[in-house]
This record gives C-alpha cells, structure tokens and sequence, in this order.
C-alpha cells in the first residue's frame, strides 16, 4: 500500500521547527511495509491544502497528515480533509468530556478557552484517536473511495505516542507484507569505496535490498528483506550480510543499530576492565564530548587534556621541546608524545592523542589543512596513523574524532581482546 506524507504548518516552511515528524513517520511507515512515494509540507492556507489533498488521494491509499488540529483559526487541517472527503462536522462528546478532564487536572475547568472546544469537533463516521498528551484528538477516516487518511496532532510529544499505541496497530491490520531491516555500520571508509566493494550485491539486488547512508566519517548499511514474517526475512538477509561482513571486514564496528561508535568504545573499555585518557589539540575536547555522551562513561574515562598551544603540551604532557621545534606539533613524533603524556599523569591504560590542522589557515605545502596525526598507547604500545582529511573546518575535526574513536577500538581489540 502507498502512503503519502503532508506536514502541516507554516512554521515548517519558515523554518522556525525542524520537521523530525515526517523522518519519524517514514520510518515507520518502511517498517510496516508501507511504500512512501511523496512528502509534501504546506502551510496554514485552505486552498493550498485543499490541493495538496486531492493530490495525494490520486496517487496514495492512505494519506498520513501531521499538525493543524489546535484551537485557533489558522488549524484548517480537519475542516479541509472534511471537505475534500465531502463530509461534515459532528460534536463527538467522548472528546468534549476529555478536553474537560484535561483542564480539571490542571486545576482550571472554569478558564478552558472557547476555542478549545473546536477540538471537540470531529470528522463524520471517523474513528477517534485518543490524545493522552494534550487536547486534539487525531482521526482515521475513509472517503468513498476507499482512501483513508489519519489525522495526527502537531507536537511530537504528542504524535509519536499515538501512532505507536493506537495508529500502527491500526496499519498492521492493512499490511499483508513486513519490511525486516538489519543494519551493519562501518567507520574510516567512504560510501564510494563501500559501494564499489558490494557493486555486485547491489547490483543483483531485488529482496532484500541494501542501502547505504554516509555519515560523517561512517556509512551505515542497511539490508532490508520484504516478507510475511521475521524468520523468512533473516533467512533471506542472512547469505547476504555474511557477504558484506566478509567485503567490509576491519572497518565493521557493530551491527546493532542502536549502538553508536562511541558506546562500542565505551563497551569494549569496560569490557576488559581498561581507563582512558585522551590529549586533544585539533578537535579542542570533541573526542572527550562524544565518550561522555555515552552513559556510563565515568567509569572509564579518566580525564580529558586540551592542550591546544605548545607551551601546554609541554607543561602538561610533557611533550619535548626539541620535538616541538625538530618536528612541529602537528607531527608523528608530537601525536606519540602526547598519548604517552597523557597516560602518565592519569595512570590510564589506554591513551589517546590528536593533533593536526584544521584550518582554514595554518596550512603549508608540507603541511596542508587536514593533516591529522592520531596516537594510541594500549598495553605499553603506541600506534600513529597518519590522516588527510578534506572539507572545512569542523567537519576536518569531526573526521579526527571518528578516526581517534576507531583508531582505540582497534587497538583494544588488537592487544586486549
């Protein structure tokens, strides 16, 4: 069945909100089975949303349109899905007790705003999705000929409850097929070097099929397989994820999509019981956000070191003077001095270091904007790797904090493991 997608709002289309509905609801949507061909987003304006309607119920079995049942002038949403469908307004009391209740839990049913009980009013023969977070109640209905649309309230706090609770069951029921997805995520490699190694698989693709998405300084690869059931899907999709972990081997760091670069170091430090220390010139304490993004973290972080000029390599990791002036700190030499530093003053088993530049300026022939040089002491022994990272500034940056982040994976896994 092909769904289609309309966001309403103006405030969308000005950009005062980020529209994080609509990559919600696709994604649900793929996973029910369902074929999403169109998103549109309109404004607050009748006649514009009259069309975009009629569009889509020309092309789509089930219209899915978020946001414009409030209580002021400007949400047409309901009044105008009534009139393409050529139906009428009807009070449904159910929902006028609820807005009630809603404003004696929050102690004023004497000041509910007139307006509020526009919300009461509902769709002709539509089935009434009840709103457990706020006043609008969202709607299912179906025209004469046969196309169904579900009307959701704007607020994601609002939203995504209803669908998951009252609006996916309701979808189940309509889908014969399932969309089963399995995804695979690697890091230091490029979506083009990832998808000339599986040319061949996607080019014999047809059930599953696999994607890839480009991240910074990751792709993910998602396989998709369309059956009746979850143990047909994984049959299917099992031959071919054996094929990529088999293309992909080395750069693979999960397969659970959850699960981001940083928790799989986290996971693995704590897993053999290991700290961390990291000394950071480039990317200024962004290696050190992503580990605490991770909760848990303080159980194997130790500390952070920003040493940004080279006096406070020196004075705090100990970074030779000669070495600075022989090789500059953006160097081999400087990135291994600087991970055993750091190891050092925080006692910690494994140390991590990043230096490098990036730009827009500071960059020579011989040391062009986007060197990077990454340490790693693990188990007594340090790694340098060399990188050239191209783009501006911060994503020069971001770039060094995926490949500081695989470069202690590895060298855990490598020495621990």
């Amino acid at each position: 069945m092909v769904v289609e997608l309309i966001s309403v709002g103006t405030e969308i289309l000005m950009g005062n909100i980020v529209n994080t509905n609509a990559a919600y609801l696709s994604e649900k949507c793929v996973q029910l089975g369902l074929s999403v061909y169109h998103e549109v987003t309109v404004g607050d304006n009748r006649q514009r949303l009259l069309d975009v309607i009629k569009t889509a119920a020309g092309r789509a079995d089930i219209l899915i349109l978020g946001g414009g049942l409030g209580p002021t002038k400007d949400d047409l949403t309901k009044e105008t899905l009534a009139e393409a469908f050529h139906k009428k307004l009807v009070t449904d009391e159910h929902t006028k007790e609820r807005i009630q209740q809603y404003f004696k839990k929050k102690g004023n049913t004497s000041l509910i705003p007139e307006n509020n009980w526009k919300q009461a009013e509902v769709i002709e023969g539509c089935q009434v999705l009840d709103n457990d977070n706020g006043t609008a109640p969202g709607l299912i209905v179906e025209n004469d000929h046969g196309i169904k649309a579900i009307l959701l309230p704007g607020p994601p706090n609002e939203m995504i409850p209803m669908f998951e609770k009252q609006v996916m069951p309701y979808l189940n029921k309509l889908c014969e097929y399932r969309i089963y997805s399995s995804m695979i995520k690697v890091c230091n490699i490029g979506e083009s070097a990832v998808e000339m190694l599986l040319m061949d698989l996607i080019d014999a693709q047809s059930n599953p099929t696999i994607a890839t998405y480009a991240k910074t300084g990751e792709v993910h690869i998602r396989i998709s397989a369309r059956t009746e059931s979850k143990k047909e899907a994984e049959s299917l999709m099992k031959p071919v994820i054996t094929k990529i972990m088999r293309k992909l081997s080395g750069h693979i760091y999960t397969m659970d999509e959850k699960v981001t670069l940083e928790q799989c170091v986290v996971n693995l430090l704590k897993k053999y019981n290991l700290t961390l220390a990291a000394a950071e010139s480039l990317t200024g304490g962004l290696f050190s956000a992503r580990i605490v993004n991770v909760p848990g973290a303080s159980e194997v972080l130790k500390g952070s070191f920003v040493t940004y000029t080279n006096k406070t390599k020196r004075k705090l990791l100990g970074v030779k003077k000669t070495t600075l002036v022989k090789h500059t700190a953006v160097s081999k030499e400087t990135a291994e001095e600087m991970a055993k530093g750091v190891a050092s003053e925080l006692n910690a088993d494994v140390a991590v270091s990043m230096t490098g530049i990036a730009g827009p300026d500071g960059g020579t022939e011989e040391q062009p904007v986007g060197l990077v040089y990454i340490a790693c002491l693990a188990k007594g022994k340090v790694t340098v790797k060399k990188y050239q990272f191209q783009g501006e500034r911060q994503k020069i940056r971001e770039n060094a904090v995926v490949a500081a982040l695989d470069l202690v994976r590895k060298c855990v896994i490598n020495r621990y493991a």
